[in-house]
């Protein structure tokens, strides 16, 4: 499979490593020294695109794998705001575009239980909620995406809560998200259920990125030769 990898920082090179170890080929590379590469005939030399940059470019670098007609693998954050638009453009150009938040398997499974545990937790009432994340102090932004699925699915399942907010809250209806920027964390999420009588917690703790780039490769393999179609990692992984 031949990989046009769309930012170079330390994900671009860890997935560089594991696509490499499995045999694959990475045959473009674009950066910030390089963007005007990022061009429809250097795109299409590819099989897939992998995209990795930062709130203020993703849109951008989709649009262009779009205009080329290459399967694009985006896991990019912080530019979620845009998502809806960008899945109308997908169907209209009918390109392939798989988004995720997190592209780790265990992240992925870790989203599964979520969302179990907020429908068991539904009625009960006398338990407060929180999300906690952790990152390392490079990440750009805050929350993580990560975090804004996992309180997403918590307001899917639980209709006392309204909406996630970045911040401690006495309001019942937030859910707050607790955002935590220490040295060197690869990512930490956790959800806690409170009460006076118990405490409830599911975590995920990541020991590297090597993880989110197995699965961001993984993700590539899958969309290799498709054609069109919104995609994500419960596809690839038949959750």
């Amino acid at each position: 499979m031949k990989i046009a990898l769309i930012g170079y920082g330390k994900m671009g090179k860890a997935i560089e490593a594991i696509a490499l170890q499995k045999g694959h080929e990475v045959v473009l590379k674009i950066d910030v020294n390089n963007s005007h590469e990022l061009t429809e005939k250097n795109l299409l030399q590819c099989d897939v695109a992998i995209e990795f940059t930062s709130p203020h470019t993703a849109v951008q670098n989709i649009y262009k794998c779009f205009e080329a007609g290459i399967p694009l693998v985006c896991g990019s954050t912080g530019w979620l705001d845009r998502l809806e638009e960008v899945q109308k453009v997908c169907v209209e150009k009918n390109a392939a575009f798989l988004y995720a938040s997190n592209y780790s398997i265990g992240v992925n499974i870790f989203f599964e239980v979520n969302k179990r545990l907020a429908q068991l937790m539904s009625r009960q009432e006398s338990y407060t909620i929180e999300v906690e994340e952790i990152h390392h102090t490079e990440k750009r932004d805050a929350p993580s995406g990560t975090a804004i699925t996992l309180a997403e699915q918590i307001l899917e399942n639980i209709s006392r809560k309204k909406q996630w907010v970045n911040h401690t809250s006495n309001d019942t209806e937030d859910l707050p998200i607790i955002s935590k920027r220490i040295d060197p964390a690869a990512g930490t999420h956790s959800v806690s259920y409170r009460s006076p009588i118990d405490d409830i917690e599911i975590i995920h703790t990541a020991h590297n990125r090597q993880g989110f780039a197995a699965g961001a490769v993984l993700a590539a393999e899958f969309m290799k030769d498709k054609k069109s179609g919104l995609y994500s990692m419960k596809d690839v992984l038949g959750l």
